[in-house]
């Protein structure tokens, strides 16, 4: 079975900001450009599962515009990570302590209070098993965290306790990575 970790086109907010699981919105000119590339490449009837933010959500209505044949459906397994109280704040202005306590539980600390990289684990491990378990070839529209994640979860590792696991390597916007899982 092979799966494509599609990472969604370049979102409209300042560089440096963290957006997490903030609901922005993509380039519309780059969504429509990575649905024509994608739409291009992908086999006949692929399932398609797209994170339910907007910036994910679009690319799969442009990709479905091009490709009526595929299956979608909206997962909200597929969203980055919450990064809480730091979302929409610009990440040189969030406290060293607040990296270094993450740093130190990387796993289990929540950045920002909301959720952790072992939540994120858990519901992209969710989503990752029911897909196993079709059997067929599919496409995830989502984000550079679940797009790590899903790539430790290829590798067979489900659970990450420091940081210098986390896969560094991620897809531009707009494009993707392939998995066979």
């Amino acid at each position: 079975m092979k799966l494509w970790l599609v990472r969604h086109a370049q979102p409209l907010i300042p560089s440096g900001v963290c957006y997490g699981a903030a609901d922005v919105a993509a380039d519309e000119q780059a969504t429509q450009q990575a649905a024509a590339a994608l739409a291009a490449l992908l086999p006949q009837r692929v399932r398609v599962m797209s994170s339910t933010l907007q910036r994910c959500e679009r690319l799969a209505q442009c990709l479905r515009g091009l490709r009526p044949d595929l299956t979608y459906k909206a997962d909200a397994r597929l969203v980055e990570m919450d990064f809480g109280c730091w979302e929409g704040q610009r990440w040189d202005r969030i406290p060293q302590a607040d990296f270094d306590r993450w740093t130190a539980d990387f796993g289990g600390h929540r950045f920002g209070g909301k959720e952790s990289v072992s939540d994120v684990m858990q519901r992209v491990s969710s989503a990752w098993d029911e897909t196993q378990r079709l059997r067929l070839d599919a496409v995830w529209i989502t984000h550079a965290g679940v797009t790590r994640a899903a790539t430790l979860l290829a590798q067979g590792v489900r659970h990450v306790a420091q940081a210098d696991q986390w896969p560094r390597e991620t897809p531009a916007f707009g494009g993707w990575r392939e998995l066979q899982a």
